[in-house]
């Protein structure tokens, strides 16, 4: 018979190894020589679960950048996990759904990835694939970003739903 505290303590072991492998998404990504993301599959839950939301590839909408940082101009985004908020409805996602993912800032603009949703009221986030893109390279950085951010003119981008990461 296994006393309890080591049961107990071995249960928190695993709840950590899941939570580990659960948030590193973003470990698996290759980056490319300028140290942006490369190429990178969207996993089949979150393929069914946008099928299921009936998110179609290139429904956008409007979103704050940085959930912390919202009307600022400029705005400066940071490398590493972002949570933005959706100012208009991304289909059946509804303002102010919170998105969350990863921004990388060391190439010549930001990437920011979105590898979840939480829709307001919802219990638990929704797996999606999602990119951030503007118009006229305003997610390019300028010229004080310091190395890990990424001073942008705008804190508003578009987002749009894709079936992988290119």
């Amino acid at each position: 018979m296994v006393p309890r505290t080591l049961e107990f303590a071995c249960s928190l072991i695993l709840v950590a190894l899941i939570a580990g492998c659960a948030g590193s998404a973003t470990g698996r990504v290759s980056l490319r020589p300028d140290g942006t993301p490369g190429p990178e599959k969207c996993p089949e839950e979150a393929l069914k679960a946008m099928r299921y939301l009936r998110l179609g590839v290139g429904d956008g909408a409007t979103a704050e950048l940085d959930a912390n940082q919202m009307d600022a101009r400029p705005i400066t985004l940071y490398a590493g996990r972002v949570e933005s908020v959706l100012l208009d409805d991304l289909g059946t996602l509804e303002s102010p759904t919170r998105l969350y993912g990863y921004i990388w800032t060391s190439g010549p603009q930001a990437v920011i990835r979105y590898y979840e949703a939480l829709p307001p009221g919802a219990a638990q986030r929704v797996p999606i694939c999602a990119v951030a893109r503007t118009a006229m390279n305003q997610l390019r950085k300028r010229p004080e970003s310091l190395p890990g951010t990424a001073v942008l003119e705008f804190s508003i981008g578009g987002v749009f739903i894709v079936d992988e990461f290119l």
